[in-house]
């Protein structure tokens, strides 16, 4: 059993190659149980643990699962409170054949799902990009949307304007025209794609700062209580999401049904749908489009399975 480490994982996933896998299970389709979730007492932090288990597979190809440990004070151990691993087997046997670094795998996964609905639901000319939340995933995303659009231009917005500093000052060493912005609307109405990728609980972007032909990507929120995107947003855009569980669980898709302006007959489309054409995804270059993702276990088999593959290649 190999084990590979979040540096190895990293470059074993490129976002163009990564972007292909996902598509490709998409299209082939994956067996994907509901997450669980348990609570881990006795850590002596005054606040109880939580392990979610991810499993997903293929049958007689791949199966894997993947383990999140979520312990919110670590900081008192000066410990990031999530961790998270990749166990992946072979479905004909069940043996264990790898174990990846699990925070790479999902943060990388998430940002090529992202770049994968926009090949479909922006328009192909885009080429403004504004990036809301400038942690982990939002670092990334950059990256994933210059392999489907011709971006030239990316403005980033974050709370900590440091965050967002930083990020452009990492972009502009790769030689991309970057800008931090302190004024979030006018950097929505610049843009030809937002995606944002915060921890939001209160509406950041508003639907009237939306422009035609607009798409607006919502990959950061995934409960009941995170919002990233007003009431307004839905009510104007073609929306999508990833799976139907973002029906379930997602606060910017939650809202609006509770008040009326948005309902689950209205949702156009799945990514899986979309990646199976049968849905012709963007159909003018003035329709506002949104896309909703809360994230699924097939995109963590599907990158873990090309990791291994090509790992196994290179030490052929």
């Amino acid at each position: 059993m190999h084990v590979l480490s979040s540096h190895q994982t990293t470059a074993l996933l490129p976002f163009e190659q990564l972007i292909q896998a996902l598509e490709a299970y998409f299209q082939e389709g994956c067996e994907v149980p509901l997450r669980h979730n348990h609570s881990i007492a006795g850590n002596n932090s005054g606040e109880d643990g939580i392990l979610l288990l991810m499993p997903a597979w293929q049958p007689g190809k791949r199966l894997g699962v993947k383990t999140v440990s979520i312990f919110p004070n670590n900081h008192v151990h000066g410990l990031p409170g999530l961790h998270s691993v990749f166990i992946l087997y072979d479905a004909v046997t069940g043996a264990p054949v790898a174990i990846l670094d699990g925070d790479v795998i999902t943060s990388r996964r998430t940002a090529a799902a992202s770049a994968l609905a926009a090949k479909r639901l922006s328009r192909p000319d885009s080429n403004t990009l504004l990036v809301v939340g400038a942690g982990r995933v939002g670092s990334l995303l950059p990256d994933a949307y210059r392999t489907v659009r011709p971006i030239e231009r990316v403005f980033v917005w974050d709370l900590r304007r440091e965050a967002a500093d930083a990020l452009v000052t990492k972009l502009r060493a790769q030689g991309i025209n970057a800008q931090a912005m302190d004024d979030l609307a006018d950097a929505a109405q610049k843009a030809d794609i937002i995606t944002c990728a915060t921890l939001s609980n209160a509406p950041l972007i508003q639907g009237e700062w939306l422009r035609p032909g607009t798409h607006l990507d919502l990959i950061g929120s995934f409960t009941p209580a995170m919002r990233e995107s007003d009431d307004e947003c839905f009510q104007k855009s073609t929306v999508f999401i990833d799976t139907s569980e973002a029906l379930l669980k997602a606060g910017d898709v939650l809202a609006p049904m509770e008040t009326g302006v948005f309902s689950e007959q209205q949702v156009a489309a799945t990514l899986e749908q979309l990646c199976r054409n049968q849905h012709p995804g963007r159909t003018s270059v003035s329709e506002i489009t949104l896309f909703k993702a809360v994230g699924t276990a097939l995109e963590d088999l599907a990158a873990a399975s090309l990791a291994y593959d090509t790992f196994l290649d290179k030490h052929a």
